[in-house]
């Protein structure tokens, strides 16, 4: 498997510590990145069960137990052939062990859906169910050593692909023809499940279409996410064709000089919304309040995006700045009529400062 197995096990071991302190007596965890913090490994549709003391059980599909074995220091690995299987496994595993208190996750991410909610509540019309999203991600927020190295290999990728978006990017050429430049890149340096977005129109979230091209004397963003042994790096830069407008020109100066500013205040001990209040003012000074996204930071780690989320998670704009989190400065761009411009990179927070990773 990749990493020792001995930091998987801690994982597992201080989640059971937080199951206990609040009276929780197991957790089934369906989401992907959370299923990859404990077990070690990627896998489709995953299904671990935690309790709160005790060995953890995986469920995976008829033939897939001796790979995944080798892929995680799980032991308890239980086969199922139908989904009737899974859910039976499930049911008997929490009725079993005397359970009345069940953590399940409920996030923005696949595999969080409502209709998995419906299903355990059916089966399950007894069981208290809680919300532990708060407990894992309380975990998954500080990086240790080993995750932190991860995320610095993946920068290295990003800015290779960065540099391929800068050579192929050229009036004519469609987004999704840059962006498949950039993601044969990316994968033949080892991202296993990159995320890249290109917009040559102010777009803030932009998976690329073939139909939209890229203009003469046009702007092209591009946002990268590449990921080593699942842990993700994010980078996001502009790129000029031709000759750029006056406006275009202030947008990039003004960007450039809020990406500093982001810079000098993000610090241990800081809250992210005394930072987010600054560069809001700074932009209004600028003459860019209109064209200012709220919410500059976020965190990276197995998602390329997540807590604290300060973009569509209100609440998390209150957190302070921890050593070892990972954050990208600065994620929302400035939405101008030319186009959304963006400077984004990926920093580790250390109480001496930021480490750059891309």
């Amino acid at each position: 498997m990749r990493g020792n197995p001995e930091i998987f096990k801690r994982r597992v071991e201080r989640f059971q510590e937080l199951l206990r302190e609040n009276e929780i007596d197991g957790a089934v965890i369906r989401t992907l990145s959370s299923f990859i913090y404990f077990t070690g490994t990627k896998w489709l549709r995953p299904s671990l069960l935690i309790p709160a003391e005790g060995e953890p059980v995986v469920y995976v599909v008829k033939g897939e137990a001796e790979l995944f074995k080798k892929k995680s220091w799980i032991e308890n690995v239980v086969e199922f052939q139908k989904v009737e299987d899974l859910m039976a496994g499930v049911v008997g595993w929490i009725h079993r062990n005397g359970m009345e208190r069940v953590g399940l996750e409920f996030g923005i991410e696949r595999d969080a859906y409502l209709i998995f909610l419906k299903i355990f509540e059916r089966l399950n019309p007894t069981i208290e169910i809680v919300d532990v999203l708060d407990l894992t991600m309380g975990l998954r927020m500080i990086k240790d050593e080993w995750e932190l190295d991860n995320i610095r290999k993946a920068g290295k990728i990003a800015v290779k692909g960065m540099k391929v978006a800068g050579e192929v990017i050229k009036p004519g050429l469609s987004e999704l023809e840059i962006a498949a430049e950039i993601l044969r890149e990316l994968m033949l340096n080892g991202s296993e499940d990159p995320k890249v977005y290109v917009s040559t129109t102010p777009r803030a979230h932009a998976e690329p279409f073939r139909d939209l091209r890229v203009p003469e004397n046009g702007v092209v963003t591009v946002v990268i996410g590449t990921d080593w042994n699942h842990y993700y790096a994010n980078m996001a830069r502009t790129f000029v064709v031709g000759e750029p407008s006056e406006r275009v020109r202030r947008a990039i100066e003004v960007k450039e000089e809020a990406y500093r500013i982001a810079l000098e205040e993000t610090r241990v001990g800081v809250p992210l919304s005394a930072v987010e209040k600054k560069l809001a003012n700074f932009f209004k000074e600028k003459g860019f309040a209109d064209a200012y996204l709220a919410g500059y930071t976020h965190g990276v780690g197995l998602l390329i995006e997540e807590p604290p989320i300060t973009t569509i998670v209100v609440p998390q704009r209150a957190a302070k700045v921890q050593e070892n989190m990972v954050l990208t400065i600065i994620h929302p761009p400035l939405m101008i009529p030319e186009g959304a411009i963006k400077h984004e990179d990926t920093y580790i927070v250390k109480k001496a400062g930021l480490e750059r990773v891309t």
